[in-house]
């Protein structure tokens, strides 16, 4: 194919069919949402959350345009989306394209309680359930009773009933298709596709609208000419595999055509539970030290936290440090006996930073525990957090 020349649409008779009914649910602006319902004065207003602890103006909110930071967007609400604010920006950014917008610190306790709330929701319709986080699941809807539209307004009914929130519903035999097409309506949306709209609904979207091509695939496929979804559907699959290699050049050919027989992954294997912050400004580990300190401490109780809901103990320990030229470096200790509580997490964090250089300044701190085990199989009678 010629550098430069688009390739026409593919023929829609070459679509496979499927009897699936795949769901994804995927929660409206989930952080800002939630912030709003404690909030509602703040309904209809641009909003950002992000950044670190709150810093209160007149009327007590802060105001995007007085933040000084590192910082990145975590979320916004629709309204802030208008003036180009996205998710991943960084605040200083964000700050001159909405400089009134107002800033909110992440709550992110609520928001996992507001999560596993509307998931026991769902789960009384459709209990088959992938968790792809706290935001969002898939639901095989195979099963389930209902004409399909109208089982979906049952879900979104349900999510609104027990969090007042709304969210938006991509319904079609396959993941791939799913998440799509839930990004079609937002927000409250409710798409229903079958493999025969491809051709008006999903191949006139461009590339990086499928869920795995990233800024440098659509790059590359924009140097080449390809710039829709259609366009790489239409693409000879070894010209895809020449320029992307043999396993990306195929799924850009699979999933452009609608094709994924994934099944949905009922329980994860969870191999670490880890708590990071990204500091506002840079911190020296001695001149800083009693606010690294508060850091650490209140990282190891959100750890200890989420040991506990998850009902885990850590047989290893360690901690991540990102220095101010964006270098790298983590330390790990094994421990005698599996721990969970946020005294033995914070002494084995303190065990490791003993093995850091600590002359540079830091941009961000972390902790993981890793090594999981279930407190029935540790192999030491205690309760899973000493008193």
């Amino acid at each position: 194919m010629p550098n430069g020349d688009p390739p026409l649409l593919p023929a829609a008779t070459d679509l496979p069919t499927s009897g699936r009914r795949i769901a994804h649910l995927d929660m409206d602006a989930y952080f800002a949402s939630v912030e709003l319902l404690q909030r509602p004065e703040l309904k209809g207003q641009p909003v950002v959350i992000g950044g670190g602890r709150r810093k209160s103006g007149p009327g007590g909110l802060q105001r995007l345009r007085d933040y000084a930071g590192r910082g990145v967007v975590t979320t916004c609400t629709y309204e802030a989306r208008q003036f180009g604010v996205r998710s991943g920006m960084g605040l200083m950014k964000a700050a001159a394209l909405a400089p009134d917008a107002i800033l909110l610190p992440g709550d992110y306790e609520t928001y996992s309680r507001v999560s596993r709330v509307f998931k026991a929701a769902v789960a009384e319709l459709a209990p088959c359930m992938e968790d792809r986080g706290i935001d969002e699941i898939y639901l095989d809807l195979t099963e389930v009773p209902g004409e399909t539209r109208a089982l979906a307004r049952r879900l979104k009914e349900a999510v609104f009933r027990a969090t007042g929130l709304t969210c938006s519903i991509g319904v079609s035999p396959n993941k791939t298709l799913s998440k799509l097409a839930s990004e079609l309506d937002k927000p409250d949306g409710l798409t229903v596709l079958t493999l025969e709209d491809l051709s008006t609904r999903i191949w006139p979207l461009p590339a990086s609208a499928l869920n795995g091509i990233g800024p440098k695939a659509r790059e590359k496929l924009e140097a080449l000419g390809i710039r829709t979804l259609g366009q790489v559907a239409a693409a000879d699959p070894g010209f895809l595999i020449q320029h992307f290699g043999r396993a990306y050049g195929a799924w850009l050919h699979e999933a452009s055509h609608g094709r994924d027989e994934r099944p949905l992954v009922l329980e994860r294997e969870v191999k670490s539970v880890s708590r990071e912050t990204t500091f506002a400004h840079d911190l020296h580990p001695r001149q800083d030290r009693a606010q690294l300190t508060a850091i650490l401490l209140d990282l190891c109780a959100r750890l200890a936290q989420d040991l506990e809901r998850k009902g885990f103990l850590a047989r290893t320990v360690g901690i991540k440090l990102r220095f101010d030229d964006f270098t790298i470096l983590s330390r790990d200790v094994t421990l005698a006996h599996a721990v969970a509580g946020a005294d033995e997490l914070r002494d084995a964090a303190r065990e490791c930073l003993k093995r850091a250089p600590l002359e540079r300044k830091l941009r961000l701190l972390g902790i993981r525990a890793g090594t999981l085990v279930r407190p029935e199989t540790d192999g030491v009678a205690r309760p899973l957090f000493p008193t």
